[in-house]
């Protein structure tokens, strides 16, 4: 879990991105806030705990929008691989925790505080509370008496492609993924050049627990330009001849099965066969013997040796 939290971290500390991935979901990609009118927030806030001890929370990634000087908002992005039932809980607890620290600046002003929860699932939607009424039971004569909280889950593998593609490359290319995953779709890595390509590779490797992000990463040259099909191409294409050759000996170990039980049958057939003519021979040497004819004739009609001929001569009684 740490380690994918500072996976996160890392790439959306960058403003550009931080700034498209907001842009994208809360303004349909219209470009209201630029990079450069967000700056860091701490994103650590403090709470008394059990037994009166000061406790730390820490938010994933939190930055202040300045517009024209008048407008602040505060984004924060939470992000989740899986389902936490009691995130209603938690996001309010740190929207709360950053109202507090604003009311205890000495100049007192409030601002909105935004808090997104993306969800990196794609097996199944999320499922558990968007509001904290639906975190407990709640009187039907006290429903009206208890606040209720919503939180803004986005589930970025069923976000809609015309979503997805107005994304810029850097985390177009995360979503593109989990999208593709989503569908049961093969990977196809795309073309286009990312940014800070070290830092998404990071990401897809806390998120998928893919050692072949990892290994990609490992290869990655300050500097240089990648596209996500650029450094995961040979991977892949490795993967795909490693499943080919899985498949090549799996298909000929049934291929060899099935040989093996056709031979089988075949040579129990030849068996069968042969008993078969043994006992028509047998038959025939009895009644020759019965005529009482020469040894020898019998064996050289049948292919048989003489002493075969006299073996079963003394086993019939009829040896003369």
């Amino acid at each position: 879990m740490a380690e994918k939290d500072t996976a996160e971290k890392q790439l959306f500390q960058y403003a550009d991105v931080f700034a498209n991935v907001v842009n994208v979901l809360l303004f349909a990609g219209e470009a209201l806030i630029a990079p450069e009118e967000l700056t860091d927030v701490l994103p650590r806030s403090t709470y008394r705990g059990k037994k009166g001890k000061l406790r730390e929370q820490e938010r994933d990634v939190a930055k202040l929008w300045k517009k024209n000087k008048i407008r602040i908002a505060f984004l924060g992005l939470e992000n989740q691989s899986n389902i936490d039932k009691r995130m209603p809980v938690r996001v309010m607890s740190y929207d709360g925790a950053a109202y507090r620290d604003e009311m205890n600046k000495k100049q007192g002003e409030l601002y909105p505080v935004v808090t997104l929860v993306l969800y990196f699932g794609y097996k199944k939607h999320w499922r558990k509370p968007r509001r904290l009424k639906d975190c407990f039971e709640v009187p039907e004569r006290l429903k009206k008496y208890v606040s209720d909280y919503r939180i803004n889950v986005i589930e970025i593998a069923w976000l809609p492609e015309e979503t997805i593609a107005k994304f810029d490359p850097t985390f177009r290319v995360v979503a593109e993924y989990f999208s593709q995953m989503r569908k049961g779709e093969k990977y196809r890595p795309s073309e286009s050049v990312v940014q800070h390509v070290k830092e998404v590779l990071d990401l897809m490797a806390a998120l998928t627990q893919d050692v072949r992000f990892i290994e990609a990463g490992e290869d990655v040259q300050e500097g240089e330009e990648y596209t996500m099909r650029s450094v995961m191409l040979d991977r892949l294409e490795d993967e795909a001849k490693a499943r080919g050759l899985a498949a090549g000996m799996a298909e000929g170990r049934v291929k060899g099965r099935a040989e093996g039980r056709a031979e089988g049958r075949a040579e129990g057939r030849a068996e069968g066969k042969a008993e078969g003519i043994a006992e028509r021979t047998l038959r025939t040497i009895r009644n020759q013997l019965r005529r009482r004819e020469v040894y020898d004739i019998i064996a050289s009609d049948n292919d048989v040796t003489v002493d075969e001929v006299i073996r079963i001569a003394k086993e019939s009684g009829l040896a003369y």
